[in-house]
């Protein structure tokens, strides 16, 4: 006899085994396999910068799509829904995490957009540069960027190149900003110390207060003690110089 628990969990692998066929069958790109690899492929650290490129969403992509964007992709590269490569399941999971909390932030959505725009404005300045150059040596002014497919993948790869740059300034900033703490703290400590030794300097000297009060008392009254000078012992005399005559 099976017992319940058995039931729910061979009914839940069911469920999942049907969204996941549900998701594959509506996009036959979004196969888990496929989006692993993606996810994990050679300059993956570099490109999973992009949420954009991880989401596989463009810029101007309403909120809502996005996010079911998001989910279908956690869906498909969870890692306990891929035991066969859980690790790259999980590495490709935190990925699309990342991008999704990145892009449903409002602040860091528009500084998201920023990147994309500062990108485009980077590569039309380049091409337009690249065009003023073979027309001033009486060339053609026709280039592979002229096809917008080339064109996308040129974009890509600048858009990628400023969100890795990006990212390398946030980390300077952290870095900088532990290095601020971490000086504050050691400067409290210090303080903390010099307060510690000032305070058991002061305990000390109340302390011994009594003491030097009637020390001083005593000395007023004329009760210090005189240091004697020895007397030589009784019955001993020391012996006469006799002077030398001549």
């Amino acid at each position: 006899m099976i017992c319940k628990a058995h039931k729910w969990t061979i009914a839940s692998q069911v469920c999942h085994t049907a969204e996941v066929k549900q998701i594959e069958k509506a996009d036959a790109v979004l196969t888990p396999k496929q989006q692993i690899e993606r996810l994990n492929r050679p300059g993956s650290t570099y490109f999973n910068l992009n949420p954009f490129d991880v989401l596989q969403v463009a810029p101007e992509t309403p909120q809502s799509e996005i996010k079911s964007k998001y989910r279908k992709l956690s869906i498909l590269v969870h890692p306990d829904k891929n035991p066969d490569d859980e690790e790259r399941a999980k590495k490709a999971f935190d990925a699309v995490k990342k991008s999704w909390e990145t892009l449903s932030n409002d602040k860091e959505r528009t500084e998201c957009l920023g990147v994309v725009e500062d990108a485009q404005n980077r590569l039309e300045t380049k091409l337009k540069n690249l065009r003023k150059k073979l027309k001033k040596e009486g060339k053609t002014t026709e280039i592979p960027e002229d096809d917008p497919d080339v064109y996308a993948v040129e974009l890509h790869k600048e858009t990628c190149k400023l969100f890795a740059d990006l990212a390398l300034v946030r980390k300077e900033m952290e870095m900088r900003e532990m290095n601020e703490r971490k000086r504050q703290r050691q400067a409290e400590i210090e303080l903390e110390e010099k307060s510690k030794m000032q305070k058991e300097w002061n305990k000390n000297y109340e302390e011994s207060r009594e003491g030097r009060i009637s020390s001083w008392q005593d000395f007023k009254s004329g009760k210090t003690t005189k240091k004697r000078k020895a007397k030589p012992a009784k019955g001993f005399k020391p012996p006469k110089v006799k002077m030398e005559q001549r």
